[in-house]
């Protein structure tokens, strides 16, 4: 939820300090059909983060979740955020902690719950393959799905994207330029999302590279709008870093990309 206020937030601000243009709006430049709503692994603030539940309830208010990727130690790829179980799993055994994914098999990874962090009615949720939640995909072209990359071997995500029938269906998501160019020559018909963090420096730095290769394999970029308590670089009259004006720059940069 977070996310899409923020997302509201940025539609909605008008224009920066001692500019006469018309307060810029939602509804006069973009149809509601042309929006994207992400929901955060899956929709995890109403259902135990990245299982099928939560994914299965983004699609059913017509969002496109989001899955972490990670690997198990015998090389199932899986949908989990944490480095660690320590946060979403309940009743961690006894010197696992501070393990992760990777340091466990997938037959170890299914016993653990990570569905009652959330609650008693959320009990015995189980981490699920990754390959399993394409399965719900295939065939229903309006299921679409980002894959934000937390630890894995491309190609091999790659085969199993190909083998669900889901290339068109995915969004491949990363902070790393290099990543995003990799996998679209394993996947091309995949979508990629390169996410922007850091100061608005960093942020004009990044976007100075991407912009030497010409935007090449890139479908979507992701603004982190930094709020106050977060960000030491607001500027002054702006509500949060970095700045509407670079935002409305970036924008108009992208969108005559077709980006």
């Amino acid at each position: 939820m977070k996310h899409l206020l923020l997302t509201l937030l940025l539609a909605l601000a008008g224009p920066a300090a001692g500019q006469d243009a018309k307060p810029w709006n939602v509804r006069d430049h973009t149809p509601l059909k042309d929006f994207i709503i992400q929901s955060h692994r899956g929709a995890g603030e109403l259902a135990p983060e990245n299982t099928i539940e939560a994914f299965e309830l983004g699609w059913k208010l017509e969002t496109w979740p989001e899955a972490d990727i990670r690997t198990t130690g015998d090389g199932v790829i899986v949908a989990f955020h944490d480095a660690n179980f320590e946060r979403v799993v309940k009743n961690v055994p006894a010197g696992m902690e501070k393990k992760g994914v990777k340091d466990i098999t997938f037959a170890e990874l299914g016993k653990l719950d990570v569905g009652a962090w959330m609650g008693d009615h959320f009990n015995g949720r189980r981490v699920s393959r990754i390959s399993e939640v394409f399965a719900l995909m295939t065939g229903k072209p309006e299921r679409r799905l980002y894959l934000d990359i937390k630890e894995v071997d491309l190609p091999k995500l790659a085969a199993e994207v190909k083998a669900a029938a889901v290339e068109k269906q995915v969004v491949l998501a990363s902070p790393k330029y290099e990543i995003i160019r990799e996998w679209k020559a394993l996947v091309p018909a995949s979508g990629t999302l390169l996410w922007i963090g850091g100061t608005q420096d960093t942020k004009e730095k990044t976007l100075a590279a991407v912009r030497a290769a010409g935007f090449a394999d890139l479908t979507q970029l992701q603004v982190h709008v930094r709020l106050p308590g977060d960000a030491k670089d607001i500027l002054p009259g702006e509500p949060f870093s970095p700045s509407r004006a670079f935002l409305r720059k970036v924008s108009a940069e992208l969108a005559a990309r077709g980006i």
